[in-house]
């Protein structure tokens, strides 16, 4: 492993299984979380930010869990959450920097 690559320091909050990563002779960040890797750019004049494009979708466990989770850690509800197949559901959030992230899972079963 490269001089330049640190690994292994914390994930961010809102992914803890995650190992975030840096390359620090590109300057650039991401996160690896079993065989995905993301990379979050930050915006400038060939990527813009905000809730256009492509959305990336993280399967949940318990829906509603995880998205008290993301709001807590100042996350904002944008879309959703709707009902979607197989009795899962789903939304988007936007972070603290405007970019959106969806969550996709199922809801657990009502009291009674």
């Amino acid at each position: 492993m490269s001089a330049m690559l640190k690994r292994g320091s914390p994930g961010i909050s809102a992914f803890p299984e995650a190992v975030r990563t840096r390359l620090d002779e590109f300057d650039f960040d991401f996160l690896q979380l079993g065989s995905v890797c993301l990379e979050i750019v930050p915006a400038d004049a060939q990527v813009g930010s905000g809730p256009f494009g492509s959305v990336v979708y993280w399967a949940v466990d318990d829906f509603d869990a995880a998205l008290a989770h993301v709001e807590k850690l100042g996350a904002t509800l944008y879309r959703g959450p709707l009902a979607i197949q197989d009795g899962l559901a789903m939304c988007q959030v936007r972070d603290s920097w405007g970019n959106c992230i969806g969550l996709r899972g199922p809801r657990p079963a009502a009291p009674g």
